[in-house]
């Protein structure tokens, strides 16, 4: 009898221990301390990481998608060469997972190729560039040179009938550079 009932103690001990960790566990941790443990900081920071590497000037768009966000974070990937180097941008919301946008930026030297079956359309920026709108893996990506940077725009396609093509032109068109 006693076999059995200190069996019946673990094993209740067992189930309760699992119930209150799994509990404890079902509760996602706030934004503000999932990014940061992934090498997100404020957006000025990682930029200015990012310019200090490649000793130049990055401008960010001025605009933003016109959906609303909770959170934004920036991020300086700083991997084995330069050719693997990008700066990141995301913006997100907590209540809505749909409104993710992000904004990655690499030297031009460095571009990622376009790829012609993930091609939607290609438009022009008002500086006369052209700008490339790709569908990848659940986003709409706008892709473009500015300077000495490839932009790549990228918005949650949930979100495409608020944030349109001539949208995210307009996005890549804010972005002013001292000398313009």
């Amino acid at each position: 009898m006693k076999k059995s009932s200190l069996l019946i103690l673990i094993s209740s001990c067992i189930v309760l221990f699992l119930t209150v960790f799994a509990k404890a566990n079902d509760e996602p941790s706030p934004y503000e301390e999932i990014y940061p443990e992934i090498g997100y900081k404020t957006v000025e920071a990682a930029a200015n990481d990012f310019e200090q590497h490649f000793k130049e000037k990055l401008m960010l768009p001025l605009r933003l998608p016109p959906i609303s966000f909770t959170h934004y974070f920036g991020r300086f990937n700083d991997l084995d060469s330069d050719m693997n180097d990008s700066f990141e941008v995301v913006f997100i919301n907590d209540k809505a997972s749909e409104n993710h946008y992000k904004i990655n930026i690499r030297p031009i030297e460095f571009k990622l190729p376009i790829r012609t079956k993930y091609v939607l359309e290609t438009l022009e920026l008002k500086n006369g560039n052209e700008a490339t709108l790709m569908s990848l893996s659940g986003f709409n990506v706008l892709v473009f040179e500015r300077d000495n940077w490839q932009y790549m725009l990228n918005i949650d396609k949930r979100v495409s009938d608020k944030v349109t093509p001539e949208i995210l032109v307009e996005i890549a068109n804010s972005i002013v550079y001292p000398s313009e």
